[in-house]
């Protein structure tokens, strides 16, 4: 698998830079001063629903969060957005500034949250980066545990698991919102986490925040096989017996394999300019 480098820090960094190619997004009315009704706490962090959502859970802190986000400055200056990349951005609750965090820990899937961030729980006056309190717009659009702990059923496929002639086994985890499914010569975007079933992390997109798009004539056959059975925002758990995996290569994870992978996106073919 492709290996990518990319910390929370440097993707906040692009997000910036990119905001900056956006055209104007209006800033909300109350961007200056929070309405009376909003939920104030003890850290100075002052909020309130935009959109409810439609889960019960909340993250933890620990977890990876999906969202659209956008910030302004309390003068409705915008400064960010994930919106400048047309892709939602991940990022781990442990490594965002603690009014992000305290925001997102509050919202459930679904959710649309505006968060009144004042400057000790936001850039905290550092070089280059907006002062006083920032305001920002989160969509929560999906979260999941951190994958250096690996899924409760890595050892072995569960019961209610599903099985194709080739012995792959496979579980939806969250289901797609998308109706087309990619073939064997196209390329897809996805997210995913790769353990050994004794519970060892090998791979990941997750921690690095970023997505990585591959061929899927140039993966492992388990992988070719699982992400045709899948459709777009789809979040699927494949165990991925040897023989259609690395089949004892050297340097490679030996034995079943265990993926989780996020359908993304199906990327368009690209067309031939002959």
């Amino acid at each position: 698998m492709q290996r990518f480098l990319t910390t929370a820090v440097a993707l906040l960094a692009a997000s910036v830079a990119s905001a900056q190619r956006l055209p104007d997004l209006p800033a909300p009315a109350d961007v200056a001063t929070p309405p009376a009704e909003a939920l104030r706490s003890p850290s100075g962090l002052v909020s309130r629903i935009v959109t409810p959502g439609t889960g019960t859970e909340t993250p933890q802190e620990t977890d990876f969060v999906t969202v659209h986000y956008t910030g302004w400055t309390s003068e409705g200056r915008l400064f960010d957005s994930s919106h400048a990349r047309r892709m939602p951005s991940m990022f781990a609750l442990n490594r965002v500034m603690a009014g992000w965090r305290e925001c997102v820990l509050m919202m459930t899937v679904g959710e649309t949250r505006r968060c009144w961030v004042p400057q000790g729980l936001a850039f905290s006056g550092q070089a280059g980066r907006p002062a006083g309190t920032v305001v920002f717009d989160i969509e929560l659009l999906d979260f999941r545990r951190t994958p250096s702990t690996p899924p409760p059923d890595v050892a072995a496929p569960p019961a209610d698991a599903a099985s194709t002639s080739s012995a792959l086994y496979y579980k939806v985890i969250k289901a797609g919102t998308g109706t087309r499914r990619p073939m064997a010569r196209d390329s897809v975007t996805v997210h995913y986490s790769g353990w050994t079933t004794d519970g060892v992390l090998f791979d990941t997109t997750v921690l690095k925040g970023t997505p990585v798009t591959l061929d899927l004539n140039n993966v492992i056959r388990g992988w070719t096989e699982g992400l045709q059975l899948m459709v777009e925002g789809e979040r699927t758990r494949f165990w991925v017996p040897e023989k259609l995996a690395y089949k004892g290569e050297r340097g490679k994870p030996r034995g079943m394999l265990v993926f989780d992978i996020d359908l993304i996106r199906i990327e368009p073919p690209i067309k031939s300019r002959f």
